[in-house]
């Protein structure tokens, strides 16, 4: 039986050829493609970015050798919801995805979206997801099932647990006198007592595939091990004389921190710093070994993070100096993000990229790159962004950026402008209120410190009409499982 997902795979398959018209001179062979996706890391968390205390060779060594962005934004302000938006050009609300996944759900990614995966892999590629998920942890949730070939990490995020009914390997690992019985009696299925427990009390299952096959896993390692299962894979693939896509969505720097020892107390900036740097010297170890496996000038490389820094943490915590805000609010600190890419020959050297994009670009990018054409069956909002790559720079239309939370549109920006409407939602943030709303001109105010409103009173109603026109076409009101939105009718 072809059901509607295959069908729309099947159409890009028969569109291939046409596709390639779009990649210009991009490129005469199909590009590897590795995605760096690291977790609540601040804007101003790298050298290139602005960091005194934090050491980031490898990734101010990115920058000189390919394009930074300065306006480049996370389609949402926490973890899931940015993931989806990546993987499919879409906003996270359209994928019906619009907040935080939990061991505890029963729903996730819908199996009908389209994956830049499942695109890459039905041109050919290798396709792995080597780290954090948090799309779901059911079966049909999982990226075997989203067109990854392999997977090869944690379901969530660091500071969760294990669901009792998780799928368990034959020969799975216990740590630390874990036990089978105590798995599906539940006695790990709960938070390890707050924000301010020890790392170790946060007892996360490994998974392979779709099994469990370590439990707990050791955090201080996680970091490292992703990049050697990145790099196996790789050469795997290599050795095949195949192009690959991997996904390595790190789980640092979310809390709680973890780092091996030769990290610990190495930073400047404390802990939180540490866990940058690690992160750093494994960008470092990645790029080492496509020099190594001569495979460095066809693989298109790309840093950044799901959103912004988790404020309010101490020596916990990362900056997005001098945006305001961080993760779960929609002021800029909370979804203005890093953005590195680099293809050495292909992409331009030393290039600061000042036009506003966004997570949702991506798909639409890479899948233009690798000859294949968009689905013409479902709305993609990003955009093919490669002439700000090329070496010779040519010109992508501005697209207004909606920023969501939850199901709300909540701002808007429009070339410099913002309006900003709300800040949050939910218990994580600030509800809608009268009056709340403020005009920015990010340009001149990137802070968000000054309400041009009543300046600019044109503006602000043309704004207004944005956020109202989006918030009609892409809020449901209906959320994953059949549970209503309050307010709005089912």
């Amino acid at each position: 039986m072809i059901t509607k997902k295959m069908k729309t795979i099947l159409t890009v398959a028969a569109l291939a050829f046409a596709g390639q018209l779009f990649a210009g001179e991009a490129t005469t062979k199909s590009p590897n493609v590795i995605v760096i996706f690291t977790d609540d890391m601040g804007y101003a968390d790298a050298g290139c970015y602005g960091a005194q205390d934090i050491n980031t060779p490898n990734l101010d060594r990115m920058a000189a050798e390919g394009v930074r962005f300065t306006d480049f934004y996370s389609a949402n302000a926490v973890c899931s919801p940015s993931r989806a938006a990546m993987l499919t050009g879409r906003y996270p609300t359209r994928c019906k995805v619009p907040g935080v996944l939990f061991p505890r759900d029963s729903h996730g990614f819908p199996p009908t979206e389209v994956t830049i995966a499942e695109i890459l892999k039905n041109a050919g590629y290798a396709t792995a997801c080597i780290g954090k998920w948090h799309l779901g942890h059911k079966p049909e949730f999982l990226p075997t099932r989203q067109g990854f070939d392999y997977y090869w990490g944690i379901p969530y995020s660091n500071d969760m647990w294990i669901d009792k009914t998780a799928p368990l390997a034959s020969d799975l690992k216990l740590n630390g006198g874990a036990t089978v019985e105590k798995i599906r009696s539940g006695a790990y299925s709960k938070k390890g007592g707050g924000l301010k427990s020890p790392h170790e009390k946060f007892k996360l299952p490994l998974m392979l595939n779709e099994e469990v096959i370590e439990f707990p896993v050791n955090q201080t390692t996680l970091t490292q091990r992703y990049t050697d299962e990145t790099i196996k894979f790789i050469k795997t693939n290599v050795n095949k004389n195949k192009p690959f896509f991997v996904y390595l969505p790190h789980a640092m720097p979310h809390i709680p921190l973890a780092v091996t020892n030769p990290f610990r107390g190495k930073s400047k900036q404390g802990f939180y710093g540490d866990t940058i740097e690690e992160l750093d010297a494994n960008v470092g170890r990645l790029l080492r070994a496509l020099k190594e496996l001569n495979i460095d000038d066809n693989t298109l490389v790309m840093f950044t993070s799901d959103n912004g820094p988790w404020l309010g943490l101490g020596e916990l915590s990362g900056s997005a100096k001098p945006l305001k805000g961080g993760k779960f609010s929609t002021h800029d600190g909370g979804q203005r993000v890093p953005m590195i890419i680099r293809w050495p020959g292909k992409v331009a050297a030393g290039r600061v990229c000042t036009q506003v994009t966004s997570m949702l670009d991506l798909f639409p990018t890479i899948a233009t790159l690798a000859g294949q054409p968009l689905t013409n069956d479902r709305v993609i909002d990003g955009q093919n962004i490669w002439p700000l790559l090329a070496l010779e720079e040519g010109e992508v239309p501005e697209k207004d950026f909606f920023y969501l939370y939850g199901w709300d549109v909540q701002a808007v920006r429009s070339g410099k402008w913002k309006l900003q409407e709300a800040l949050g939602g939910g218990s994580w943030g600030l509800k809608r209120k009268a009056g709340q709303k403020a005009l920015y001109d990010l340009e001149s105010d990137p802070g968000e410190k000054t309400n041009l409103a009543d300046k600019y009173p044109e503006v602000f109603k043309r704004l207004e009409g944005l956020i109202a026109e989006k918030q009609k076409e892409i809020g449901t009101g209906i959320k994953p499982g059949g549970r209503k939105e309050k307010g709005k009718k089912k």
